[in-house]
């Protein structure tokens, strides 16, 4: 059985989408409208409860999708999301929107579904749409570039044995991805509980009372210090020019290698403004902490910093994972924004002394470093699932690349006879 060249225009035709006003969109409703953030890069659909633009407006009916109907982006939204494919999924009704393409008459006979999905989101199929795509700043396609792009076709017996193979690497992928999200809901309903004492190890409980402060109710056994009276503020100025790794500060990781998170170098040339952060300390933003970026320098003995970021360190009976935790709760992240308005400059920044002011709970070390574990755990459990998720589509990569072209050839010969 042998493979032949063909194009997409063969087999399919592309329906465009419909052009919803902005004026009927709705926080709720009947009908979501389809956009192209619910299509993965790499392929595939992704949920975005809570997110969803609704359609409360008059439109077609022939514009209501279906589950099981093929779409595809036209418009580049993101880096590499033009020519993406995704299956619509059952349950919610979703509306076909104008920067979406919808594969209608496909003769899968000639074409299987299945096999379409897998073979639009490959490498060379998306390097053919991006490469004919119009525009500068935005790229587009259209039903007609699609239609040119070339492909190798299998016979349908062998398009079906790869789909399979496929999607069984995708259903590993799409599991993954559903138990890294249940750890993260596990580990945001931990961080209510174990950080504000509303549970706790029985060995620690002392008293069942409790303290009222303005942002929550603590156990009146953990101590409530500000942050100056169980840390100080530190820095020293890289006067020497010494050439040290500079770190940036993220919403969500805290700290990171500059030059690897952002693949450039985003800092100054001169270096001898930054502050040094030595292993042990924390850092913050002073004119953007509201955003949540406050870090831990645990990456290397020593870094530098922007001369813009406060640098203070912990003494006395502090586990400085269970600090930082409760740093990078949204609660702190709020207390942070309300301090930074309330400032005495009122210019957007929280400098060491207001700060330093801030309240935080505080249990004993012991009970300190025993929520600390529990979060280790769960995050060596979350690196563990990602490095999976990882490598699973790494390997699917690489046996679309295989499979798709005709380099490895599956079995078929029993299903045939």
């Amino acid at each position: 059985m042998s493979w032949t060249d063909s194009h997409l225009g063969n087999h399919l035709r592309i329906k465009h989408g419909f052009a919803f006003e902005s004026d009927h969109f709705a926080s709720g409703g009947q009908f979501a409208v389809l956009t192209p953030g619910h299509f993965d890069e790499t392929g595939g659909f992704r949920d975005r409860s809570g997110q969803d633009k609704y359609y409360i407006g008059p439109f077609p009916e022939e514009f209501i999708l279906n589950a099981g109907d093929l779409a595809i982006v036209m418009t580049k939204q993101a880096p590499g999301l033009i020519g993406a494919a995704a299956t619509i999924p059952p349950g919610k009704k979703y509306l076909h929107n104008q920067r979406i393409g919808l594969i209608t008459d496909l003769d899968e006979s000639e074409l299987e579904k299945e096999f379409l999905f897998q073979l639009l989101n490959s490498q060379a199929v998306r390097r053919q749409l991006h490469k004919s795509a119009s525009g500068t700043k935005v790229r587009h396609s259209s039903p007609e570039r699609i239609y040119a792009t070339r492909f190798r076709k299998p016979p349908t017996i062998e398009q079906r044995r790869i789909a399979e193979i496929l999607s069984a690497w995708d259903r590993a992928v799409s599991l993954t991805e559903r138990l890294i999200a249940a750890k993260l809901r596990l580990r945001s309903g931990l961080m209510q509980q174990l950080l504000t004492g509303k549970r706790r190890f029985p060995e620690f409980l002392k008293s069942t009372a409790t303290l009222e402060t303005r942002w929550g109710t603590y156990p009146l056994d953990w101590g409530y210090p500000r942050i100056g009276e169980i840390s100080e503020s530190v820095g020293t100025v890289n006067q020497g020019g010494d050439s040290l790794p500079v770190l940036s500060c993220t919403k969500h990781r805290g700290l990171v290698d500059s030059l690897e998170h952002f693949g450039k170098q985003i800092f100054s040339k001169d270096l001898s403004t930054y502050k040094v952060v030595q292993r042990g300390q924390f850092a913050y933003a002073t004119n953007h902490i509201e955003e949540g970026s406050i870090g831990y320098q645990d990456l290397y003995d020593s870094a530098l910093i922007s001369p813009m970021y406060t640098v203070f360190e912990t003494r006395g009976t502090v586990d400085d994972r269970f600090l930082f935790l409760v740093f990078k709760t949204e609660l702190y992240r709020h207390i942070f924004e309300a301090n930074t308005s309330a400032s005495v400059d009122r210019r957007g920044s929280l400098r060491w002394g207001e700060f330093s002011r801030i309240d935080v709970p505080l249990p004993s070390l012991e009970e300190q470093q025993a929520i600390a574990d529990v979060f280790e755990l769960v995050d060596r459990e979350l690196s563990l699932l990602r490095t999976q998720l990882d490598a699973l589509k790494t390997q699917k990569k690489g046996l679309m690349q295989q499979l798709l072209t005709g380099k490895v050839r599956v079995k078929v010969a029993e299903e045939a006879a």
